[in-house]
């Protein structure tokens, strides 16, 4: 039997810093013990790129295999449901069940149902746990511990589920937490203050990319202009701690949340993310396949 990984508010603060652990292993160590012979089906129902080949390479890393799903060539066009498409991979006998979907909580209509574990790869605007996962991990490897630091998310704060994992798991690990960005898409109570304060006073800056898709409608906004208000650029970069890095969960568009020339500057982190990312999900598939 395995285990769902659907958030992080379901694991305790020794669950995740478990997991975080054990990514550290599979990063530092060239042999570990793999799964072979086991099936991982990748369900992803949203566009991606780094979770959805992070968690491919992961998989092939742990001689699993990885098989993959495109909705726009499966009977999702004949108007077969979002759940008897998943019941249908669980009765394929797959060892592994990773979704992405647009709708927030999917998987609650999955849970005790399905048979396979399942681990959730983002859901609509609400959790994003190997993310959250992987930034943690990044800023552990940074600063060596979490208590006492402060972080800062910076972008559409209402639509991201990056913000809505990170906000509570960060908040429980000892780290201060705030939020900025345009006031469109603020949240207050996720403790939102203004950009130039939030530079001053953080030890980690994270930027967001706008989710158009997740809006009625655009921002009306020129991209220099946001960048100006609410990105990262040459003069307010100046205002960071001296230690302070800078993080990106990804998909970037450079010049607007963050300025090209500072996306592989000395403080960023983002690359290493992506890194991270593949050890983390490495981690989390073990979590998943090995319940106690």
């Amino acid at each position: 039997m395995g285990r769902n990984l659907f958030n992080l508010k379901e694991l305790s603060i020794t669950e995740i810093e478990a997991i975080l652990d054990q990514a550290t292993v599979f990063l530092n160590a060239k042999n570990h013990k793999k799964f072979a012979g086991k099936i991982a089906c990748n369900l992803f129902f949203e566009p991606s790129t780094r979770t959805q080949y992070g968690f491919q390479v992961a998989e092939m890393n742990l001689d699993i295999k990885a098989i993959g799903f495109n909705p726009e060539a499966s009977s999702l066009k004949k108007e077969e449901s979002f759940y008897d498409t998943i019941k249908t991979f669980d009765a394929f006998g797959a060892d592994l069940l990773v979704i992405r979907h647009p709708s927030n909580g999917y998987y609650e209509q999955l849970a005790g149902k399905i048979e396979t574990p399942i681990i959730n790869a983002g859901d609509g605007t609400g959790d994003h746990p190997t993310q959250s996962l992987l930034d943690l991990l990044t800023i552990r490897q940074e600063f060596g511990s979490f208590n006492g630091l402060s972080v800062v998310m910076v972008g559409d704060i209402a639509h991201s589920r990056v913000v809505h994992t990170n906000f509570e798991a960060m908040k429980r690990l000892g780290m201060q937490v705030y939020t900025s960005g345009p006031e469109e898409c603020r949240q207050n109570e996720l403790n939102f203050i203004p950009l130039t304060q939030a530079l001053s006073r953080c030890d980690v800056v994270i930027m967001l990319r706008i989710q158009h898709e997740r809006h009625g409608k655009r921002l009306c906004m020129a991209t220099d202009e946001y960048n100006s208000k609410y990105g990262l650029n040459h003069e307010n970069v100046s205002l960071m701690k001296p230690n302070a890095i800078i993080m990106h969960p990804a998909p970037i568009n450079r010049n607007v949340e963050i300025i090209d020339e500072l996306v592989e500057c000395g403080r960023s982190r983002i690359f290493k993310q992506v890194k991270n990312g593949v050890f983390i999900r490495m981690a989390a598939v073990k979590y998943a396949l090995e319940a106690d």
